[in-house]
């Protein structure tokens, strides 16, 4: 953990951290889960993340947890740890989840069986992506949001664009790792002051950018190394824009 209370690194498993918060501790949830996409058949989705997301061989960075599973029991964890998570936000906290094509549809069922109201879905255009002839380029994820319950129209922040263009982050320290600038154009989805909840923090790229947006937030990993990482990497930023 940090000793700053504007932020958070927790090192545990989402399902079992979420339940040791009160009812309305966080403002919004802006998360990027194992989208558990990866490979065609099961025993491709076993590999490890560092083979199925990286060509990097012994340089790559560590694999992560939790992207093995098919997409009925994808479905049925992403509805518990959304369930969890609504139950400590406020009324009217944003959801945002990033997902791909694939479990796009999974998504947004887990999304609306754990009770937040599914609002839209809003795009990352990663700009380059593998071509293949006779085919259209998968360039672009998604991001799934909604809110815990009514959402009023009077909240204090900005109209944000449905599209976001930014190409991947380059020396990654994580094997799925999101711009830092889209994450802080997205976290402002939150109300001013809020308080932010990443359950899936991997390289702690949202909390982060919740913190130089001057929103606080805190962070769950499940992966030691990059509970380590993350830390580092947030101290490290933040004494450098000091």
């Amino acid at each position: 953990m940090s000793d700053n209370p504007q932020w958070e690194i927790i090192q545990g498993d989402a399902l079992k951290v979420l339940s040791g918060f009160a009812p309305g501790t966080f403002d919004a949830v802006i998360t990027d889960p194992p989208y558990a996409s990866g490979g065609r058949t099961q025993a491709e989705k076993n590999k490890s993340t560092a083979k199925k997301y990286s060509n990097m061989g012994d340089h790559a960075p560590p694999p992560f947890d939790g992207d093995a599973k098919d997409q009925r029991s994808w479905t049925r964890w992403a509805a518990e740890w959304l369930y969890d998570a609504r139950k400590i936000c406020k009324p009217g906290a944003p959801v945002c989840m990033f997902i791909d094509w694939r479990q796009l549809p999974a998504a947004t069922d887990a999304l609306q069986w754990a009770g937040w109201i599914w609002r839209g879905t809003a795009v990352w255009d990663k700009g380059n992506s593998r071509p293949q002839k006779g085919r259209f380029r998968q360039q672009a994820e998604y991001i799934v949001w909604g809110s815990n319950g009514d959402m009023p129209i009077s909240r204090p922040v900005p109209c944000l664009p449905g599209v976001f263009k930014y190409g991947n982050p380059q020396n990654r320290i994580h094997l799925t790792e999101k711009p830092l600038q889209l994450m802080r154009d997205i976290v402002k989805i939150t109300e001013p002051g809020g308080r932010i909840l990443d359950p899936f923090a991997g390289s702690g790229t949202t909390v982060l950018a919740a913190v130089l947006e001057g929103y606080s937030a805190t962070g769950i990993e499940v992966t030691d190394a990059y509970a380590a990482l993350a830390r580092g990497r947030i101290r490290q930023a933040l004494e450098d824009v000091q």
